[in-house]
């Protein structure tokens, strides 16, 4: 009796995990396969910081030492707020000429220098003085701060911990049901999801009128980020 349960059990979990686009698994006797999924939510650790320096100019010479004295300022930024230079990161810097095409012939007019930077915050009272600064030196005028979890590694473990906690339980149940003991796991696959929900925002250019008002995040709870995983797991059956 207890052989006829436990290939029903096999045959019932395998083919389950068929029409679950779940890996094949050959059906081993005495043991159980089960899968199951796991979570885990966090909230945002790091804050990206993004912003151009942009200069214009009619020679590149020119154009060129105007972005560099822009760069100046932001270094300054930075270690005014206990920060080294090297902690931002250039996503691209060119230097491109800018034609003039209302005539039939373009015309060589200017040349712009085009820096991206972007910077990691940990801290995140760093924000707005930094944001403050740059506005208020008329480094750029384009500004963006989203919100992320950058230890992604340890949450996806959490989330695989998570989902074996939950597949295992499934397989004691079973084997308490058929009258078996659970025994050692025999396989295993694992696949993560990162459901990444970036927050964005756009900074005011002057943040020191608002200073004296409730910020208007008060008291609400940052979104979170989920990583889910799933689990398949095969243990033998005693």
């Amino acid at each position: 009796m207890k052989a006829a349960v436990t290939l029903l059990v096999i045959l019932l979990f395998v083919g389950l995990a068929l029409t679950q686009d779940h890996p094949t698994i050959t059906a081993q006797p005495n043991s159980v396969f089960v899968g199951a999924d796991g979570k885990f939510e966090a909230n945002p650790d790091t804050a990206l910081v993004q912003f151009n320096i942009s200069a214009q100019e009619d020679n590149s010479r020119a154009a060129y030492d105007r972005a560099s004295k822009a760069a100046d300022q932001v270094r300054q930024i930075l270690r005014s707020n206990g920060l080294e230079p090297t902690a931002a990161q250039l996503g691209y810097f060119s230097i491109e000429p800018v034609y003039d095409y209302t005539k039939a012939k373009r015309k060589l007019v200017a040349y712009r220098v085009n820096v991206n930077v972007s910077l990691k915050l940990k801290d995140f009272t760093k924000i707005a003085p930094i944001v403050q600064q740059l506005s208020d030196g008329d480094i750029t005028d384009q500004q963006s701060i989203s919100y992320l979890l950058d230890d992604m590694d340890a949450a996806k473990t959490k989330a695989v911990e998570d989902a074996y906690r939950r597949a295992r339980s499934s397989a004691e149940t079973i084997a308490r049901a058929s009258g078996r003991t659970l025994g050692e796991l025999s396989y295993a696959s694992v696949d993560t999801v990162e459901n990444v929900r970036p927050m964005p925002m756009q900074p005011m250019a002057r943040m020191s009128a608002m200073a004296q008002t409730t910020a208007p995040t008060e008291e609400f709870s940052p979104q979170t980020t989920s990583v889910t995983a799933h689990v398949n797991a095969m243990f033998t059956l005693k």
